[in-house]
């Protein structure tokens, strides 16, 4: 599942799931692209077994932040950090997606389990699905659907409120829980692919360590 806009500087925040072998736990991979430029996966493997059931997927995105939910629990948050010169996807309208494709060249383990297509075809069924949002359309300017799509004094969006620009204490501790016991990549952490941890990561770990 996937929310993305349009074009080659596109913004998108991705839900994945990359597949394993039997009695494995499964793996969900995030990621979010800016501008179009992504290399921000985080992965954790998720605390139930998503085939036996439906489970709620979520994304919340706002002018400040962007929430990853999976039961409600946050297990990914990515802040607004445009004061410190970094981009935040906020300008641009996004269609949801979704989708079955195949990535055994990378995905699950690595690339190492490949797809056992005498399972085909895999199906993917949904229920419960729901956007709660704000109509972009794309006869309008982006700085009049920026406005119009932000609370003000005659409208009021839950999403755009004050109390929606962090997490609460209880998801703060949620989202700490996470990272402890299922995240098992994070891009922030991968002094192989950055010697120099990206600068979003450093105020992300410190609002972590400080929360």
């Amino acid at each position: 599942m996937q929310m993305s806009s349009d074009g080659p500087t596109h913004n998108e925040f991705d839900f994945e799931f990359l597949g394993n072998t039997t009695g494995e736990p499964y793996t969900v991979q995030t990621n979010v692209y800016v501008n179009g430029i992504g290399n921000r996966e985080q992965r954790l493997k998720l605390w139930f077994d998503p085939s036996k059931d439906f489970h709620s997927y979520s994304i919340m995105w706002n002018q400040r932040q962007v929430v990853f939910l999976v039961d409600e629990t946050p297990v990914r948050v990515h802040s607004n950090l445009e004061h410190r010169g970094i981009p935040y996807p906020k300008d641009q309208p996004m269609g949801v997606y979704s989708s079955i494709w195949n990535a055994d060249d990378w995905a699950t383990q690595g690339g190492l389990v490949k797809t056992d297509w005498s399972h085909a075809p895999f199906v993917a069924s949904y229920k419960g699905f729901e956007i709660n949002g704000c109509a972009c359309p794309a006869t309008v300017a982006v700085a009049e659907n920026t406005r119009r799509c932000s609370s003000n004094g005659q409208k009021k969006y839950w999403w755009d409120e004050p109390v929606m620009s962090e997490l609460n204490v209880h998801q703060s501790h949620q989202l700490i829980w996470v990272k402890a016991n299922h995240m098992v990549y994070d891009y922030c952490t991968d002094t192989a692919r950055f010697p120099v941890a990206p600068v979003e990561c450093q105020h992300h770990q410190h609002k972590t360590n400080h929360n």
